[in-house]
């Protein structure tokens, strides 16, 4: 019995190792390895719309290359694009002999129609125009070069919220360019070129004349000695069948003694004339008016040039456009007598043309820093050209007195109104 169970034991044991050898147990498989995640790319950045730039509009009454007061405003607008990134549009000769059967407010209406957001008016005689457009267009900003309608201690002020008035303190180089005038003439006469006639071109001319009458007294010469002649053309420029030519008035003027002629209309003409007379012979000298490099016309016959420089108060009124900040404001800006000649702060400078003695023009810039120094010459006494008392002894004129000067002053010859 014991045998046999031994038997037994030894043969369940011999079992055991024949199955723990065949791998009865199954073995723990190793966990496969997990794969790198494949990095997604980011979402591409959305970019930010690029802004339209602000698009104004320019109605310019002459040719935008006139030499003069419409160039002066078109290259305004370029001076306008390049600080701020603004786009111009514009029409020039907007006028009634080369646009007749329209007017200024509705050749706005077609800059709006292109897109512009605020349109310029540069001429006087566009004021009643600029004032409708704006009353029909409230969304877009006016700007009236030269006008008053908005100047609350003016004679026709009323509220227009979206129009501005620019003006230059031009009065100041025209008293520059009357004494280049006079320290230049050999003769005592001086000839002064007159648009047409209103509160403007009346002002203009009398300041001319102050400044020739200073500095032709300044110099040692007798006040009785100097004349100085006003004719009116009709218009800011020739237009032929309706104006006095411009060519013929300067021409009338060095023919008759008259040897330095100021322009106070939109172009240099007068410079022509002063060329042809003086390469045959006689003498003869101008100031241009308006545009910085008008004097190029004829640089040597001109003796200065007196100069509206639009850019710095445009780029403030267009700026406050963008922002939101605009006003309705009136704007008679002067020079920055720190440098008149400065491009990006002076509305108003003076340049001495070519054909300015160098004494002369060291008595200009003097007079110039006279100016600066406070120097005021609307001051009295001072009569109109009927005799009639202006100015007081030692009284100062105000501004409207200024705008709104009724006549030409006592010593003029010309007319102070249209027959």
């Amino acid at each position: 019995m014991r045998k046999n169970l031994s038997r037994l034991a030894m043969f369940a044991m011999a079992l055991m190792l024949v199955l723990s050898a065949c791998g009865g147990t199954p073995a723990t498989e190793k966990p496969a390895a997990t794969e790198a995640p494949v990095a997604t790319e980011a979402p591409a950045a959305t970019e930010a719309p690029v802004a339209e730039p602000f698009v104004f509009g320019l109605l310019l009454v002459g040719p935008y290359n006139d030499n003069g007061w419409s160039q002066a405003h078109y290259e305004a607008g370029l001076y306008l694009e390049e600080k701020l990134g603004a786009k111009m549009i514009y029409l020039d000769k907007v006028n009634p002999a080369d646009r007749a059967g329209t007017t200024p407010d509705q050749l706005a209406e077609e800059l709006v129609a292109q897109g512009a957001k605020l349109v310029i008016f540069n001429s006087d005689d566009m004021k009643d125009a600029s004032t409708a457009f704006a009353k029909a267009n409230p969304d877009i900003y006016v700007i009236m070069a030269s006008g008053d309608q908005v100047w609350p201690d003016g004679k026709i002020y009323e509220e227009i919220p979206n129009l501005t008035n620019i003006m230059g303190r031009m009065e100041y180089g025209k008293m520059m360019a009357g004494c280049a005038a006079a320290l230049t003439t050999t003769t005592g006469k001086i000839g002064y070129l007159g648009p047409l006639i209103n509160d403007e071109t009346r002002r203009l001319a009398a300041s001319a004349f102050l400044g020739a009458k200073h500095c032709w007294e300044t110099a040692g010469n007798d006040p009785a000695a100097l004349e100085f002649k006003v004719t009116w053309i009709g218009f800011w420029f020739h237009i032929p069948g309706f104006t006095t030519d411009p060519v013929e008035v300067s021409k009338d003027f060095y023919t008759t003694g008259y040897d330095v002629v100021i322009s106070g209309i939109d172009n240099p003409v007068n410079l022509g004339e002063a060329q042809k007379l003086t390469a045959e012979g006689t003498a003869s000298f101008g100031v241009a008016y308006d545009y910085v490099a008008a004097c190029d016309a004829a640089p040597e016959v001109c003796v200065g040039v007196p100069y509206f420089n639009w850019g710095p108060e445009y780029l403030k009124a267009i700026s406050s456009a963008q922002d939101g900040s605009w006003s309705s404001q009136f704007i008679w800006a002067g020079p920055d007598w720190a440098d008149i000649n400065n491009p990006d702060t002076s509305t108003i400078g003076f340049v001495n043309g070519p054909a300015l003695a160098d004494d002369d023009a060291a008595a200009v810039d003097a007079f110039i820093a006279d100016l600066a120094g406070g120097l005021n010459l609307f001051t009295g006494p001072l009569n109109f050209q009927d005799g009639s008392a202006f100015l007081a002894d030692g009284e100062v004129a105000t501004d409207q007195q200024v705008w709104y000067l009724s006549q030409l002053l006592e010593g003029m010859d010309g007319l102070s109104a249209s027959e």
